[in-house]
Order: C-alpha cells, then sequence, then structure tokens
C-alpha cells in the first residue's frame, strides 16, 4: 500500500521531470531560432552581395555565368542547414529518450515492488494467482523493452539514411568541383 509520503515524493519527481523536460525542450527551441536567424543574416547579406554582382554584370553571356554559380552555393548551404536541424532534433530527442528510459524502469522497480510486497501478504491458496500476475508482468516489460530496442533501431536507421544522404550531397558537390 501507498504512504502519503510515497505518493508526495512521486508527484515531486514527476514535477521535477517535467521541469527538466521542458526546459531540455525550450533550448532546443533556443537552438532552432538562433539557426534560423543566423541562416535568415546570412542569406539577407548574400542577397545584397549577389544583386549588386548582377546589377555590375556587363553583358548577358556575364548573367548566365554568374546565375549558375549563385545556384551551387545555395545547395550546399540548404544541405548545411538540414544537417544543423537534425543535429538540433536529434541532441533533444535522445534527451527525452534518456528521461523517458529512466522513468520508465523507476515505475516498472516501483510497480514490482508492489507486487512483490501484496504477495507475501496474499492469503493462503493464492499462489497460482500471484505467480500468473507476475507472469503478466514480466511479459508486459518484455513488450515494452522490445518496443524501446524497436523505436531505437528506427531512430538509428533514420540517423543513417540522412548520413547517407549527406554523403551522397557531398560526393555530388567534389564531383561537381572536378568538372
Amino acid at each position: 500500500m501507498l504512504t502519503v509520503e510515497q505518493v508526495l515524493a512521486t508527484n515531486k519527481a514527476n514535477v521535477e521531470t517535467l521541469f527538466g523536460l521542458t526546459g531540455k525542450a525550450f533550448e532546443g527551441v533556443e537552438k532552432l531560432v538562433e539557426l534560423n536567424l543566423a541562416a535568415s543574416r546570412a542569406l539577407l547579406a548574400e542577397s545584397a552581395s549577389q544583386t549588386q554582382t548582377v546589377l555590375n554584370a556587363k553583358d548577358p553571356q556575364e548573367l548566365l555565368a554568374l546565375q549558375s554559380g549563385l545556384l551551387q552555393p545555395l545547395s550546399e548551404k540548404a544541405a548545411s542547414y538540414s544537417r544543423e536541424i537534425y543535429d538540433i532534433a536529434a541532441v533533444t530527442s535522445a534527451e527525452f529518450g534518456k528521461t523517458f528510459e529512466a522513468q520508465i524502469a523507476e515505475a516498472q522497480k516501483k510497480f514490482l515492488d508492489v507486487v512483490d510486497s501484496t504477495s507475501q501478504n496474499a492469503p493462503a491458496g493464492s499462489e497460482t494467482a500471484v505467480a500468473l500476475m507476475k507472469s503478466a508482468v514480466a511479459a508486459a516489460n518484455n513488450v515494452l523493452e522490445t518496443a524501446q530496442k524497436s523505436a531505437k533501431q528506427a531512430a538509428a536507421l533514420a540517423e543513417s539514411n540522412f548520413k547517407a544522404a549527406t554523403a551522397t550531397v557531398e560526393a555530388g558537390k567534389a564531383t561537381a568541383k572536378k568538372r
């Protein structure tokens, strides 16, 4: 049976966890805002510079040469921007994942403690029901662990796909520079 102190301690821990997660979420948002501000500043400065360059073109051939030269850095910057967004999201997601895993482990431990204390105080002849309850708890834990492993594998696969796409873009840039 849970005591008032245990309930209060659990609620206090949950509130602390909530504030910790909220802080991590705000850190991620702050990083995204900083990234977007820096990208906007750079884009504005480059646009002004490129406009001046285009306005100073003396003939249509020079204008065409400038136009093709302006598009390549844009794709590189877009790829870099995407990488930075992915990195911010991955770090924030990892922090949330660690917290949730710790919370789940703690909840499982507390639940198993309740099951154990209940089984010790169970009336004679209820051993089968207690064993069935423990078996159900173990099965639920296995399902949860499998789901966590699957989620981690999916995240690793997504990261590997993102890195492969980034490597392809980098290879394309290298090939374009050789030409």
